[in-house]
């Protein structure tokens, strides 16, 4: 994988969080909604990498998560701090 500047993984990562909500949404589903506003250097990158940033949002507080991050159909994530109607 080619090196990635700083501000490009800002940008993906802007995108991620900006495409997940308050609710649960499968980390497909948020991937590839960031996947689809993907411009310049971060056009082309793969599914995984994306998924991998989400992981390290969820590391970071960024995102919440719910099962298994390693695979996109089955984990979930959404804005933290938003705890009404839990699943």
């Amino acid at each position: 994988m080619r090196t990635l500047s700083k501000t490009v993984v800002s940008r993906i990562d802007a995108s991620l969080v900006a495409s997940a909500s308050p609710r649960w949404r499968k980390v497909a589903t948020v991937v590839a909604a960031a996947l689809g506003e993907a411009r310049g250097s971060a056009a082309g990158l793969p599914d995984v990498y994306y998924a991998r940033r989400v992981r390290e949002l969820v590391a970071a507080g960024r995102l919440e998560s719910f099962g298994d991050l390693s695979r996109m159909r089955y984990s979930e994530v959404r804005l933290p701090g938003h705890h009404r109607g839990e699943v």
